[in-house]
């Protein structure tokens, strides 16, 4: 890791001087920010993916509950063009993007937009959706054109922002100081929740002022069910296999906890978005049939699902078994003070006045 930093430290500077002089023109007003009208609710962080943003998105979408109409906002990574449009069931990652159809499957009555240009895609949202109470955006936090009412910023416990670099000798794509604009931080993938001595310490690590608010979040996986939606009725246990397909920044967590329903289990990990190809089905469909003996399973996450789904009828993977499972992430400290933030939020926003 050291010497990483060393050879690309002269990259890193300079990119970290482009950076500054970019949010100076900001932050000076030379270049114009927008406040949308609508409470906006933006979930970001400052390293390159790998941090929770949309299990983050779906614990607001959640916490807002019986708020509604609610509409959420990305760029939609992976999909192919920048246009704005509103996401459909039946889209396909390379329509829409894998985690806006993975949030739209989840949550059906919430209205799901991807659009590049985040402001203007504001403004399609407020004139397609009259009435439209609060947009969770996820990954927008870079996006200075739009100044967001409430700012989320994720790290996560293995690899805090304090502790990294810019790239390329780290893993920040943003300045460590951008910190300072979220009104809250919450560190992610904890495996307990800290003690009271222990989140006085990562304060002062975070570098926050006495008005940041900070928390911490752990995963909590759900049951395997089929990639229809069903339930999953095959064996688990010592005596049976699963065959782990991934394609998203960091697998390990989610392998480790299906090591713990499986007695064997290989894993088969594809770049984060990764486009699966009938190349990639056929090599799966083969390692399926040979990795083990006796009863076995081909497991995979909700994010991948949303890119295998189109793919399974009169491919490779047909009338294979294929199981999903879906993540939570549910807040370790105080998660009514986190839940009245959100709700705190929207619901005294002057546009509901």
């Amino acid at each position: 890791m050291l010497l990483r930093r060393m050879l690309f430290w002269p990259f890193t500077v300079l990119y970290g001087v482009v950076l500054l002089v970019r949010h100076a023109l900001y932050d000076t007003g030379i270049l114009k920010r927008v406040r949308p009208s609508v409470p906006t609710i933006a979930i970001g962080n400052l390293a390159l993916g790998g941090t929770g943003k949309t299990p983050m998105l779906e614990l607001v979408l959640r916490t807002l509950g019986e708020t509604s109409p609610l509409a959420t906002l990305s760029r939609g990574y992976g999909r192919q063009g920048t246009d704005i449009h509103e996401v459909q069931a039946h889209h396909t990652a390379a329509q829409s993007g894998d985690e806006p159809l993975q949030v739209k499957h989840r949550f059906p009555q919430v209205r799901v937009f991807v659009g590049a240009d985040r402001v203007k895609a504001i403004g399609v949202i407020q004139a397609q959706v009259p009435g439209v109470k609060a947009v969770v955006l996820d990954d927008a936090l870079q996006h200075r054109p739009l100044d967001a009412g409430l700012n989320i910023l994720l790290t996560t416990a293995q690899r805090p922002y304090c502790d990294d670099a810019l790239v390329p000798a780290g893993t920040l794509r943003d300045l460590r100081s951008r910190a300072r604009c979220a009104q809250a931080v919450v560190v992610t993938k904890c495996v307990e929740r800290p003690t009271a001595e222990e989140q006085a310490v990562w304060r002062k690590r975070l570098h926050l002022s006495p008005g940041q608010e900070l928390f911490f979040a752990g995963i909590v996986y759900e049951q395997l069910r089929r990639i229809n939606g069903l339930p999953f009725d095959g064996p688990q246990g010592q005596g049976a296999a699963a065959l782990v397909v991934t394609g998203i920044a960091q697998p390990a967590p989610f392998v480790m906890h299906v090591r713990s329903l499986f007695g064997k289990v290989e894993h088969v990990a594809f770049p984060d978005h990764h486009a699966f190809t009938r190349s990639d089905l056929e090599r799966l469909a083969g390692l399926f049939g040979s990795f083990a003996a006796g009863p076995r399973t081909l497991v995979t996450t909700e994010k991948d699902a949303a890119r295998l789904r189109p793919l399974i009828a009169g491919g490779p993977l047909e009338g294979l078994p294929l199981a999903v499972i879906g993540m939570r992430t549910e807040i370790l400290n105080e998660p009514e003070r986190f839940a009245d933030l959100i709700r705190h939020h929207v619901g005294t926003h002057p546009a509901h006045r």
